[in-house]
């Protein structure tokens, strides 16, 4: 996936410079070494649903398609549902980039339940540009789920470049 190449570029962007060669490959080690700690950890289950609680959609821009899953409560069945069906073909989805995120919790108004604005249960599937690609009220499979990151246009055009 994309973010592992991503995560190191920017946290090399943000070291600052070293004054001797000494300091440079002691920084560079310790860099590597916390950049392999954060990719071994997405390597573990890069499909694990993440909370949407201190995310933005800006983050997974031009990286990967977001799946969020609204609910007001953990507990409700539609939610459960559709997190079950979720774990089913995850080959698919990790090959068109997905990204499992949910918000159970109206009160907290993440930024991204006040981005897209969901009223009880909903599953959005949002494209790599950011745009909302899918929205629908009720839990879908991962089948239908994909047939609609197909169509998008980015998707479209990734096939069309063999990758």
């Amino acid at each position: 996936m994309r973010p592992k190449i991503l995560i190191p570029l920017a946290l090399l962007a943000l070291m600052p410079l070293p004054l001797t060669a000494q300091e440079a490959s002691d920084a560079t080690l310790a860099l590597a070494e916390e950049v392999e700690a954060e990719v071994v950890e997405l390597e573990l289950d890069p499909l694990a649903p993440r909370s949407a609680e201190g995310l933005t959609l800006e983050e997974f821009q031009w990286i990967a398609r977001p799946v969020v899953v609204f609910a007001d409560t953990p507990a409700d069945p539609r939610f459960i549902e559709q997190m079950e069906l979720l774990t089913q073909r995850p080959e698919a989805l990790l090959e068109r980039d997905v990204v499992v995120i949910f918000d159970t919790d109206p009160s907290a108004r993440s930024e991204i339940r006040t981005a897209l604005r969901p009223r009880g249960f909903s599953i959005v599937v949002v494209a790599k540009d950011g745009t909302v690609g899918m929205r629908r009220p009720a839990p879908r499979d991962v089948r239908e789920i994909i047939r609609a990151i197909d169509n998008f246009q980015l998707r479209q055009e990734e096939l069309r470049q063999g990758g």
